[in-house]
């Protein structure tokens, strides 16, 4: 399988353009900075996933934002004089969001309305028209996490045209293209795009989701004070599973896979290695992670198996999250454990 050059060893920015607590040039200016990125390519990481939502860039009526594309600027510059690259991932866009927490979002009609994805297009062309030309260090990925399966086959065709318009700016960009369920690893196969030689498939894994989101006060039918470890058996992580909400059990409940461990990620990976092996393009995680509510030892455990498998599949990664955000390693409850962290990295 080819792989991702460049690319193989990066963290998300999340919060910082995206998600962010408030969305003001006082915080962009000062949540992440120079000094971060220095500090990234001293850790050892080749890239940064940088995700933006459209309102930084646009506002509602889609007039530019030219202090929004500033920040980008900012980026590059910094990524350049300390040798990582960058990918340019479109978090939300106007009419789209996968945050569980937007309950209203109709997470459907972006695939269908002609006028939303003219937004969509219009926000990628003011972005390409800045960026392509930096296809040495800058890849492009065209929105985070679809949700809903059933958008597979609109979806597929949104990234037709995705593809062509950044080869009308780019011969050589990568650009990295994910599937349905919140991007799951599972989706990969279901992926039918235009293929060259710069296509990336991409997914996210947080597997199992019992474990790496225990906690989490944005998942439906998660207690705030479930607590379970890691590594647990199959059987445990299923039974976790269904006593909270079926959906949150995800892959453990495929029967190809094995009992939890390094080759349990294999497992999993398994169909969308021979998809990306079958078309001969790069496979990339943009997202994988452990809440911070998980004990410090389990977190280790997760992280040395999944990397492990990551490498031995060749799978450029980008770890969430660098900064705050429930998963950031640079936050104080993360100190304990911070170099043994990094050596599992």
């Amino acid at each position: 399988m080819r792989v991702f050059t460049g690319f193989m060893k990066g963290v998300n920015l999340g919060g910082w353009l995206s998600q962010a607590k408030e969305y003001t040039e006082e915080h962009y200016s000062s949540f992440i900075k120079e000094d971060d990125i220095r500090d990234i390519s001293l850790l050892g990481f080749d890239h940064v996933r940088v995700p933006v939502d459209y309102n930084v860039l646009t506002d509602d009526e889609g007039v530019v934002k030219e202090s929004g594309f500033c920040h980008l600027f900012d980026l590059l510059s910094w990524c350049r004089k300390y040798g990582i690259n960058m990918l340019i991932d479109l978090h939300e866009c106007y009419g789209y969001s996968f945050d569980p927490l937007k309950k209203d979002m109709d997470r459907k009609a972006f695939f269908y309305s002609s006028t939303l994805q003219e937004r969509f297009f219009s926000l990628w062309r003011e972005i390409l028209s800045r960026f392509a030309q930096y296809s040495d260090m800058v890849a492009f990925e065209p929105l985070n996490e679809v949700v809903l399966p059933e958008v597979t086959d609109a979806w597929n065709a949104i990234l037709a045209s995705f593809i062509k318009l950044v080869r009308e700016y780019s011969k050589d960009a990568w650009i990295v293209v994910g599937g349905v369920n919140y991007n799951n690893v599972l989706s990969v196969p279901l992926l039918s795009v235009p293929l060259d030689e710069r296509i990336v498939y991409n997914f996210h894994c947080y597997e199992p989701m019992v474990f790496t989101h225990q906690g989490a006060y944005w998942v439906d039918g998660m207690p705030l004070d479930f607590r379970i470890g890691y590594p647990k058996t199959l059987e445990e992580y299923r039974m976790a599973g269904r006593s909270l909400n079926a959906d949150l059990a995800g892959a453990v409940y495929d029967n190809r896979i094995s009992e939890i461990g390094e080759s349990f990620f294999l497992d999993i990976f398994a169909p969308a290695i021979a998809k990306a092996e079958k078309d001969n393009v790069p496979l990339y995680s943009g997202e994988y992670g452990v809440i911070d509510k998980a004990a410090s030892g389990d977190k280790i455990r997760w992280l040395k198996d999944i990397n492990s498998a990551f490498r031995k599949a060749g799978i450029g990664r980008a770890l969430w999250n660098y900064k705050e955000k429930d998963f950031g390693f640079t936050d104080e409850a993360f100190s304990e454990i911070r170099n043994e962290f990094m050596e599992v990295l």
